[in-house]
């Protein structure tokens, strides 16, 4: 096929089993086109999209590297882009800018930091269980994702992050809205481009003059006090990305790791008997309903032969985590079913390399808590409604309700 043969990837992601064979049978590497008309490459494949990560001629800025960055404003439709390349934080930066800021982040998600919190992600299951389980006494379906997978996270990040009460709602609704990529309008990311401003400023202004023992306290400080180690508007996207990858894609592992097991008899069975462990079930989960499934963007440094194919320099690369997952030619014939014993920790759902996700072990420790416990204190839970997803980009349940 040829690059005027753009494929048009469906807006509301309603079905990329589907969608990721259709492309995978065009080729490894195929041309595609993104909400509000944006062109792109997509690696089909598991060995495909690992070589364009490991790449260090695939970058993250849109600013240095993407040929079309210069008409991005002559592109109404494609200005919820500008919210995903046009930030300056680890996820849109690029050799010694990403490693800078990365450096900055890092202390706070150390090994030692993780396991520190490990009584409190315990502490913080137990007690929404607990309302969950006084909220379906009388047998009334309960909702999994404001109970459980949305609150757990988010009242753990907001800790870390030092946000107040009174801010943490706004927080929630801008990082859901930042994710949402099915309304390409300008309307809809203007709005998210101002929240970011206001709402993250608030946080920034409420810790500048009530400092405290988090991140955001430690970011201004380099900020006030580094020099040009942390500009004003690093700063900004540096909490965008924090909140947004120490909480989004938590809520959705959590709720997609539990609509798996329910909708998965046998293998509900075979991990709460022991014969699977929670480990494995967390990495088929991110296997086959990765958090993220798709990541915009990334961007050729120069011309790239990958498989056989030809991206041009300056051409921009989407990262198609659900993909690679569904590979059967990485992961077996058997690719889109979910089978926990399948042992998929290769799995590419957090990164590889230099981007691999600096939350991860976070995400994994408030996963392998509040999995156990929830199918523990509910062995008998069964989904009430049918579970959907959301977005090309984004893979999660909007809504896990179970009785």
């Amino acid at each position: 096929m040829t690059v005027t043969d753009r494929i048009a990837l469906d807006p509301f992601g309603s079905d990329l089993v589907a969608e990721s064979a259709r492309l995978r049978a065009l080729g490894p590497v195929v041309p595609v086109e993104l909400p509000g008309g944006i062109p792109a490459w997509a690696p089909t494949g598991y060995d495909a999209l690992r070589e364009l990560i490991l790449d260090p001629c695939v970058s993250k800025d849109a600013r240095l590297h993407w040929r079309l960055w210069p008409e991005l404003d002559a592109h109404p439709s494609w200005s919820w882009m500008a919210n995903w390349v046009g930030v300056v934080n680890m996820l849109s930066t690029y050799g010694a800018d990403h490693a800078r800021l990365r450096k900055l982040v890092a202390p706070s998600f150390t090994h030692r930091r993780t396991e520190a919190m490990r009584p409190r992600v315990a502490a913080l299951t137990a007690e929404l269980l607990d309302a969950l389980e006084a909220e379906g006494a009388d047998g009334r379906a309960v909702d999994l994702r404001s109970g459980l997978a949305h609150p757990l996270p988010m009242r753990m990040i907001s800790e870390l992050l030092g946000v107040p009460e009174g801010l943490r709602s706004d927080a929630a609704g801008l990082i859901a809205d930042f994710m949402d990529t099915s309304d390409p309008s300008p309307r809809h990311a203007a709005s998210v481009h101002e929240r970011i401003g206001t709402v993250l400023g608030a946080l920034i202004e409420h810790r500048r003059t009530r400092p405290g023992d988090d991140i955001t306290t430690e970011l201004i400080r380099v900020r006030d006090e580094g020099g040009d180690r942390l500009s004003d508007e690093e700063l900004l996207h540096t909490l965008l990305l924090v909140v947004g990858a120490g909480f989004e894609t938590t809520v959705n592992l959590i709720g997609n790791a539990v609509v798996a097991l329910l909708t998965s008899p046998a293998q509900r069975a075979a991990v709460c008997a022991g014969a699977v462990g929670w480990d494995a079930v967390v990495d088929e989960t991110l296997r086959v309903h990765p958090s993220i499934a798709a990541l915009p963007l990334r961007f050729a440094v120069r011309e790239l032969t990958v498989a056989g194919v030809t991206i041009p320099a300056g051409d921009a690369i989407i990262t198609t985590f659900a993909a690679a997952g569904l590979d059967p030619a990485h992961y077996g014939p058997d690719a889109a079913v979910f089978d926990a014993a399948r042992a998929a920790e290769d799995h590419l759902a957090f990164g590889i390399g230099v981007h691999r996700c600096i939350g991860a072990p976070l995400a994994r420790l408030e996963a392998l808590t509040a999995l156990p416990a929830l199918f523990s204190r509910f062995p008998a839970m069964r989904l009430a409604v049918p579970a959907g997803l959301n977005s090309p980009a984004v893979r999660g349940s909007p809504a896990n309700r179970a009785r």
